[in-house]
């Protein structure tokens, strides 16, 4: 089964008056005013699953993690809701902020099917301990966004110190966490023998390559002895499945590698 990681969904009536929302909440106002920026619905998803190209069975869909918990709320039952609509291609993650009802609102959302959290940006909401830890209570995983520190500047990318990832990490060893947009380069970091040790269940999905990453970064991930780490990510609707398929194709990755990266690795992690 390929199961893409990294999938955006929006409520219609965000859709329908995104400014609104943008007023309150400068980060959600940074990404929609993006030139690239698009928003889907659930149907848009299930008809890109279905398109006669594709190569995907599911996608993990999620709402945008706003500030406002009242808002995730808003997300997080939309996303319940196109879950039950589309039990055979939909699988939910909920998003929180830092804040005194995380908890009980994951808790909520895992009790109603979901299957995770994320994906949640550290610098605009933070991850305290309320979410890791309920996290860990039922043993889902933790989508994080983390972009590059170094490169060409655009709309989203904030400053993610990958010391406060790997201080996340090492604080929280038993935590099933993935790193979007190959965890800003930190995949390359493990390398390094304490990083390898400490990440030991931290996976990094591909969201967002072809505008970040020369073809030849599933090559370089395949000669470190990674690849069973990689859960492929479209960042759709900002990029289409199939964008990603000619590099994949292209490179070295074994029949057994390919299948680990499009789905064998995420059904692991989500069982």
């Amino acid at each position: 089964m390929n199961i893409d990681m990294h999938v955006h969904i929006t409520p219609p009536e965000i859709i329908a008056d995104w400014q609104k929302y943008a007023e309150k909440e400068p980060y959600f106002a940074l990404l929609s005013n993006s030139k690239n920026n698009k928003f889907a619905s659930a149907e848009d998803v299930v008809a890109e699953l279905e398109h006669e190209d594709s190569l995907f069975d599911k996608a993990v869909v999620f709402g945008f993690a706003f500030r406002d918990i009242g808002l995730c709320r808003l997300v997080n039952d939309f996303v319940i809701e196109s879950v039950k609509n589309y039990p055979h291609r939909l699988i939910g993650f909920c998003v929180v902020p830092s804040c005194e009802d995380a908890a009980k609102e994951i808790d909520r959302c895992y009790g109603a099917g979901l299957k995770g959290v994320g994906e949640l940006y550290p610098t605009e909401q933070g991850i305290d301990s309320a979410i890791t830890e309920t996290c860990k209570k039922l043993d889902i995983p933790l989508l994080l966004h983390v972009n590059e520190q170094v490169g060409h500047q655009y709309n989203g990318k904030t400053e993610v110190p990958l010391k406060h990832i790997e201080t996340l990490v090492c604080d929280n060893p038993d935590l099933k966490i993935v790193l979007a947009h190959w965890g800003g380069g930190l995949i390359f970091y493990e390398t390094m023998p304490e990083i390898k040790d400490s990440f030991r269940n931290v996976y990094y999905d591909t969201a967002a390559t072809p505008f970040l990453y020369d073809a030849w970064i599933y090559d370089a991930v395949k000669a470190l002895g990674l690849c069973e780490k990689v859960l492929f990510g479209s960042d759709f609707p900002l990029l289409k499945q199939s964008r990603y398929m000619k590099a994949i194709d292209e490179s070295t990755l074994s029949p057994e590698e390919k299948q680990m990266i499009l789905g064998g690795n995420a059904a692991g992690i989500l069982s």
